[in-house]
């Protein structure tokens, strides 16, 4: 089922309620309220209920929502019930850091390659997997992999892309700083962490 009238927002939302009702899980909770809920996440109750609406029924009116058949839910929702695995380019300082961070596992996403074009990290491991050189990038195709963390310098962003095209990967978490020319049917979502920190000054 494609979801195609969902706004970005309610999309973006759906994995903070998936971390949260995982959370609740690990607290033996077993159903919420929608109240409880938005105090939780810092949200407003219609908010969470206009969110999850959109997918269907969930929870029950003055008992709340199931805590373990709602993360279900949810995974399924954001294709999450099934290991995502992911390709990631670059192993530098903040490619290293992603690989060794646990954070990707509550998702369900395996890195399972990575690449790099320097001589020094080639044949290294980083966090479970081996370094391998960017030009067996077509590796990809093989893995089935459709998913790629871009952790690289902006001058080089471009080129890498247009290789991951030629690899059939259909969605980019891109860490560099700059804007990427890709087809139509693939999905890049931008996060620059420094344009992010500039703005926390002027609400200081």
């Amino acid at each position: 089922m494609k979801y195609h009238k969902i706004p970005d927002e309610t999309i973006r939302r759906m994995p903070m309620y998936l971390r949260a009702f995982s959370m609740l899980k690990t607290e033996h909770q077993d159903t919420i309220s929608s109240i409880h809920l938005a105090e939780r996440l810092h949200l407003k109750p219609p908010q969470i209920r206009k969110d999850l609406s959109y997918f269907g029924a969930f929870g029950t009116r003055g008992i709340g929502y199931p805590v373990s058949s709602t993360a279900k839910q949810i995974r399924s929702i954001l294709k999450l019930n099934i290991t995502q695995k992911a390709a990631l380019i670059g192993a530098g300082r903040l490619g290293a850091a992603i690989a060794e961070y646990p954070g990707f596992s509550m998702f369900g996403f395996d890195i399972a390659a990575i690449f790099d074009n320097e001589p020094s990290k080639i044949g290294t491991k980083v966090g479970k997997n081996v370094v391998e050189d960017i030009s067996k990038i077509s590796m990809i195709r093989d893995l089935d992999i459709h998913l790629a963390i871009l952790a690289v310098p902006a001058d080089a962003a471009q080129s890498v892309v247009d290789m991951l095209v030629g690899c059939h990967v259909k969605g980019i978490l891109n860490l560099s700083p700059c804007y990427l020319v890709v087809p139509r049917s693939m999905k890049v979502v931008t996060i620059d962490l420094a344009m992010e920190l500039g703005t926390l000054p002027y609400y200081m």
